[in-house]
């Protein structure tokens, strides 16, 4: 499909028409007009709108431009030479451990972004990328990460954190690959993450309003009402009384095993072999 459209100015018809048919490509292939995620410079595919708002925010804000491949709305994902290959280990130890180890990330920064585990092969591509040319201590990812680190530890503003970058980006040597903004840096980290659900749920922890109750207003159990109830006793509707949050463990799974070190130890128990008048735990645990 032609994307070129995508550069052209927002008042022109090229844009107008590309708009419809990304639009029309996105529906056709997701099958929903209601739940889209919205490629605007702003929301870049954070979040979901139905299809009128979105054609609103792709023309007053513009479309992301580095959005090339368009795999949140349809084409298929496609492997670059790093991002296709499994993460492997060195020393023992993962080799972009300093991942989990270093970084601090606020779930409504980054909202559910990286349920895919292919966005994350995708972003670990950039660990192989030196933040510039000849350095051989850090990578583009490691240094972001810990750049990142320091925002969070320290409660750093947005706008300060992109000021930091920047000041970055002039000391060190030119074709260094240091974000030059927090929206930059978001689009970067946001793929580490993984996707939760909120659901609404009785005060008692009879039910969770989902499936059969998903429209219910009560409990049918304990007749609670599923809204909070303010101080004045007037129901806050649409504000829920509890919510629990959901790890779907599928996308857990699919990143563990994308890792050729970490599925053999995640099938150990299964695979490893007993030896005859010894046992070994956990292995031989029955016994």
């Amino acid at each position: 499909m032609d994307k070129s459209w995508m550069h052209s100015d927002r008042r022109s018809k090229a844009y107008e028409f590309g708009v419809e048919a990304f639009l029309n490509f996105a529906v056709e292939n997701l099958l929903t007009t209601t739940h889209i995620r919205c490629p605007c410079v702003k929301c870049v595919n954070l979040k979901l709108f139905g299809v009128g708002i979105i054609r609103d925010h792709v023309y007053f804000n513009g479309i992301d431009q580095s959005y090339k491949n368009w795999t949140f709305h349809g084409e298929p994902w496609v492997a670059t030479t790093n991002a296709s290959r499994n993460i492997e280990e060195d020393d023992g130890h993962s080799r972009y451990s300093f991942v989990s180890e270093e970084i601090d990330m606020d779930d409504n920064d980054f909202g559910d972004f990286g349920s895919d585990p292919y966005e994350f092969a995708n972003v670990i591509g950039d660990g192989d990328q030196p933040v510039y040319p000849g350095c051989r201590k850090y990578t583009k990812l490691s240094a972001l990460v810990k750049l990142y680190n320091l925002k969070a530890k320290h409660g750093m503003s947005d706008v300060c954190f992109t000021e930091l970058l920047i000041l970055q980006g002039d000391l060190l040597p030119e074709g260094n690959t240091i974000p030059t903004s927090m929206y930059e840096a978001k689009k970067t980290l946001c793929a580490l993450g993984l996707s939760y659900e909120k659901m609404h749920a009785c005060p008692n922890d009879c039910i969770l309003y989902r499936k059969e109750y998903e429209d219910s207003t009560n409990c049918p159990t304990s007749g609670i009402s599923r809204w909070k109830e303010g101080k004045d006793s007037i129901l806050k509707e649409g504000v829920p009384a509890k919510v629990v949050w959901y790890f779907p463990p599928i996308p857990r799974f699919k990143r563990m095993f994308q890792s050729h070190e970490t599925a053999k130890s995640l099938t150990w128990h299964a695979v490893r072999k007993s030896i005859d008048s010894q046992m070994s735990h956990p292995a031989d645990s029955p016994s």
